[in-house]
């Protein structure tokens, strides 16, 4: 039944609703600065009418409206697009950390003039060409030292340059894992008020924009997706696992131990296991430490050794002026002081493992000489063993070549005296791990008699005469004797490396010449320091690269590149993302002259309803107060 004040309760309503759209436009406006505000649209809606179909009704001619209400207040966003931005931002957070630190390893690579290894090393070789024309002079042995102290103090700088980045690398990794386990618990207790909110059949416009700006944050630092299945259950999922679901967010933790060198590895706090991120901010950070940094240091690591056991092999069998010999030049610091290289790798107090870097032959080869037979060199690698078959049309060059192109971690080369020289070289990194010690020999095989009685490395062929690391006094299948093999070093020989102390103290001890039927070399005898200069053009560099002038152009070139590939990669992403953001902000943004147009529209609507209650309280009072008189 119709009231007769129900024309102040339609009026009341009119203002009620034109009050709460101003209010909604005024909270529009006011957060038009706010980062990841959604702007809010007021939806009216007609109230009940009198009456609703029934046998009860009375007998009106249809239904009587009863004025307006606000239906819902909702937040202006494009879902799909939300999920483009997700998906896009870990790409660009990727690119945006890797450019930062590639550009810092560009300058520690990139050093001008005379400053830079490779002219320190140039310097070096200069030192010793002089030497051997100037060998009875002792002047010359001191610049050749002091050229020597001046280049290791380079190649260590260089590689405390590549560690502290590494480290500050690491620093940020755990940094930026510690905000995620941050932002997974916001995003879960936002969930939880958002829940309470709707429960009361409410809109949490606010707590929406809240979580949706976190995991904004959360996609540009992680590779995200999120779902809801369940209304009431907003999920958040990485790498194929659930990072956030309703109120529960699981957490990550940070492990370190002796495999990892110190750094910090990421597992799930619940299960303990190891997770690797390949996307986002975090993904760039863990590449930038495991591979890129750690290949840059392994490169420098393996150029330091071979360099350092290249100028020492000469070194320690030439004579010095003091008529010394069998000294090295660079201190050599063996990783274990067993004559043998035995080790005890599993730490119950027995050998058990052989760490042995370089292995010579017997007997002298002719480069283009043809063995004559055939048969597969089986050689350590990475993840699994090489095999490199060789013919019997197969010069020895030809065989070398193909062991050092093979991907295997040994190394072959023919020394000065034309005997094969093996050698182990930095461990590759298997899921941004190094599961082997570098400089080690893990394994060497012949089925043939190309190592065996021909070059003189293996007692015997076949699988009972290989060496193999994982035994203790493993160089008893070798056929030479302790000055025939090299224990391995010390880890990161580029920071450690120097110059021999004894030749420091006496420099007359800086071999030049090499003595002939047992007797010290004359005072003018310049051959060795010939030789040693001799290394600069060639070819001793193991592995693909054939001199140490490759190495360096080798560096240069890949980390011009790489700064080139992430700078051009950023520049795209930031593209991508500012077209994808200004779409979002062209729709869910505050618009200044719309919010003000709303403003007008609702503030005569409110006038409107105040009238209106007006001219019903001016019947109201007609009625109660002057009829019957």
């Amino acid at each position: 039944m119709t009231s007769t004040f129900m024309g102040l309760e339609i009026g009341k309503r009119g203002i009620q609703a034109h009050q709460q759209a101003l209010a909604t436009t005024g909270h529009n406006l006011n957060n038009i600065e706010t980062k990841g505000y959604s702007r809010q649209r007021v939806e009216f809606s007609a109230f009940d009418p009198i009456y609703l179909p029934g046998l009860n009704r009375a007998e009106t001619p249809g239904q009587i409206g009863q004025g307006v209400i606000i239906e819902r207040i909702e937040r202006i966003r494009d879902q799909l697009l939300d999920r483009r931005i997700v998906a896009q931002a870990s790409e660009e957070g990727y690119w945006s950390v890797r450019d930062k630190y590639v550009s810092d390893m560009e300058k520690l690579h990139l050093v001008p003039g005379l400053n830079s290894v490779k002219s320190k090393m140039d310097s070096f070789w200069d030192g010793w060409q002089e030497l051997s024309m100037h060998a009875a002079d002792t002047e010359f042995r001191h610049a050749v030292l002091e050229r020597g102290k001046t280049l290791i103090d380079g190649i260590k700088n260089h590689f405390n340059g590549l560690r502290q980045l590494q480290t500050m690398v690491d620093e940020d990794i755990q940094m930026t894992v510690s905000r995620v386990n941050d932002i997974s618990r916001q995003i879960a207790g936002i969930n939880g008020e958002i829940q309470r909110v709707k429960a009361m059949g409410d809109n949490p416009n606010d707590l929406m924009d809240r979580r949706d700006l976190l995991v904004d944050e959360l996609s540009s630092i992680i590779d995200i997706t999120v779902s809801q299945i369940d209304p009431d259950e907003f999920m958040v999922h990485t790498s194929g696992h659930i990072l956030v679901q309703g109120q529960v967010s699981r957490q990550f933790d940070l492990r370190k131990d002796i495999d990892t060198e110190g750094f910090s590895h990421i597992s799930w706090r619940d299960t303990g296991r190891e997770i690797i991120f390949t996307k986002g901010s975090l993904g760039a950070l863990l590449e930038l430490r495991d591979k890129t940094i750690e290949f840059e240091i392994s490169n420098l690591d393996n150029m330091t050794m071979n360099f350092v056991d290249l100028v020492n092999e000469i070194h320690r069998n030439a004579y010095g002026a003091n008529g010394t010999t069998g000294l090295n030049f660079f201190s050599e610091y063996p990783f274990v002081t067993n004559v043998n290289g035995n080790y005890d790798r599993s730490g119950n107090g027995f050998f058990d493992s052989s760490y042995i870097y370089r292995i010579n032959g017997t007997n002298t080869l002719e480069p283009q000489a043809q063995p004559g037979f055939e048969g597969i060199i089986t050689l350590s690698g990475s993840e699994r063993q090489i095999n490199v078959p060789y013919y019997s049309t197969d010069t020895v060059n030809d065989i070398i070549t193909r062991i050092n192109n093979s991907g295997a971690e040994v190394v072959a080369r023919l020394n000065r005296d034309g005997v094969l020289s093996l050698k182990g070289t930095p461990a590759d990194l298997v899921g941004g791990q190094r599961s082997n010690p570098d400089f080690v020999i893990r394994h060497i095989e012949d089925s043939g008699h190309f190592l065996t009685g021909y070059a003189g490395i293996l007692q015997e062929s076949g699988a009972d005469g290989a060496f193999r690391w994982d035994r203790a006094n493993a160089v008893t299948s070798l056929r030479g004797g302790a000055e025939n093999y090299a224990v391995a070093p010390v880890a990161h020989p580029s920071g450690w490396v120097e110059v021999n102390p004894a030749l420091l103290k006496d420099p007359t001890s800086v071999a030049a010449g090499f003595g002939y039927n047992g007797r010290p070399a004359n005072p003018g005898n310049g051959d060795a320091a010939a030789a040693i200069a001799s290394i600069r053009n060639t070819q001793v560099m193991v592995g693909r690269l054939s001199t140490f002038d490759d190495y360096f152009a080798d560096t240069v070139g890949r980390i011009a590149l790489l700064g080139e590939q992430s700078g051009r990669a950023l520049e795209t992403q930031n593209i991508l993302m500012k077209d994808l953001r200004d779409r979002r902000q062209s729709m869910s943004g505050v618009n200044i002259d719309e919010e003000l147009t709303n403003m007008i529209r609702y503030q005569h609507g409110y006038n409107a309803a105040a009238r209106y209650i007006t001219t019903v309280n001016s019947m109201l009072d007609t009625l109660i107060n002057r009829m019957g008189v």
